[in-house]
């Protein structure tokens, strides 16, 4: 069976590695699928968030990652995807996920959503309080793998990770949209 996890993925965290890892326990074939969304500018390019994501799943088996900037159910369709999985932290993303899946059904419903509860010790964790906590100069490397760690503070012109912030010195600058591709 195939289940497609998508997202925007902008960073990747611990808390979506969880969903992946669980899922790739459940299903034959898991595709991480990175889409743009919207109402957001990105972080790092699509090929940027595919590297880091395929850097941070290598040693699963049964992982693919790909993009899309569509709809998800036609990417489903057009993979043969029977689930569409998703991870769910609180209760406001229950609200925003269950409508997705319901209209989602009406579009293909031959196609189930699952829902996966993440693990506790990520149930904070969003990609935008990442970049939130980087951008005032906080750690992230215990939110997010060393690598795409790195990529953010990079970014922002960061010292390297398990730094401190020096209270006298100010923030960095926060990079205008697309600074990082």
């Amino acid at each position: 069976m195939i289940a497609i996890y998508p997202g925007s993925f902008d960073p990747i965290t611990l808390g979506h590695l969880d969903i992946i890892t669980r899922g790739s326990r459940l299903f034959d074939r898991v595709i991480v699928l990175v889409s743009s969304n919207p109402n957001k500018v990105p972080m790092f390019s699509t090929a940027e968030r595919i590297h880091q994501i395929e850097r941070s799943v290598n040693h699963l088996g049964n992982i693919e990652i790909d993009h899309y900037d569509g709809l998800t159910i036609n990417y489903a369709r057009q993979r043969h995807a029977q689930v569409l999985l998703r991870g769910l932290r609180v209760l406001s993303d229950f609200e925003k996920e269950l409508q997705m899946a319901h209209t989602n059904k009406t579009l293909a419903d031959d196609i189930e959503t699952l829902f996966l509860s993440t693990s506790t010790e990520y149930g904070f964790l969003s990609s935008s309080l990442v970049k939130e906590i980087a951008r005032f100069g906080g750690p992230i490397d215990h939110l997010v793998p060393h690598h795409v760690a790195r990529d953010i503070y990079q970014c922002y012109a960061q010292t390297q990770p398990n730094s401190m912030p020096n209270p006298a010195r100010p923030a960095a600058p926060v990079p205008k949209p697309m600074d990082c591709l």
